[in-house]
């Protein structure tokens, strides 16, 4: 993604519904800051910490995150579009009840990743490892990991159209195998998750 000339974060905290357009944030402590409902528009945050940061409803537009890092990140109903996640290392992230749109997760680290009743439209996991991801009741198009590790994941109530799983690296589903149905898996995921369909069927498989 390309940005505009950005101009240097000038300090002084965030502050709700704010408004950030073409604006850097390098190395910016952000930690238990409170930006509920700003705006980022046209931003780069470069290696910033967010720990504990309140950025419900918050919107990012034509964003570039990189390297951001934190534990308890508050995105809960926030709405990205056009926006690049890369190198992220966070933990417990609440992005339930948010809109992705255009958005490319690439490399890092996310654990409990919190998409309940999310939203993912042309989004695209790149090379990174989601521990413990809950897609609960999340509404899934033209979604793809590519590369990815998914550790027990839960797709519980999910919806999916077009999600491509064949490129993932390491599938594992804690629960919710019945609701792949609109994904696209490959032949040697099928045998891995024969078990799983067959114990969702009542099939038992006995030697």
């Amino acid at each position: 993604m390309r940005l505009p000339p950005l101009v240097p974060y000038g300090g002084g905290g965030l502050e709700p519904d704010g408004d950030y357009d073409g604006v850097r944030f390098e190395g910016v402590d952000l930690s238990d800051a409170s930006g509920r409902g700003a705006r980022f528009m046209d931003c780069a945050l470069d290696g910033c910490a967010l720990d504990r940061a309140e950025l419900a409803r918050s919107r990012f537009i034509d964003a570039v995150l990189t390297g951001v890092r934190g534990v308890g990140t508050d995105l809960a109903e926030a709405s990205l579009r056009d926006v690049e996640v890369v190198d992220a290392r966070l933990g417990g992230v609440q992005l339930h009840g948010a809109v992705l749109e255009r958005v490319v997760v690439r490399g890092g680290k996310i654990d409990y990743l919190n998409l309940r009743e999310a939203r993912l439209k042309d989004v695209v996991f790149e090379d990174c490892v989601l521990s413990e991801p809950d897609f609960g009741g999340a509404h899934l198009v033209r979604v793809e990991f590519r590369g990815c590790v998914l550790k027990r994941a839960d797709f519980s109530a999910a919806r999916m159209e077009s999600v491509d799983l064949r490129a993932v690296a390491e599938l594992d589903i804690a629960r919710g195998v019945d609701r792949l149905a609109g994904a696209v898996i490959s032949p040697a995921q099928l045998m891995e998750l024969a078990p799983a369909f067959a114990a969702q069927i009542g099939v038992r498989v006995v030697g």
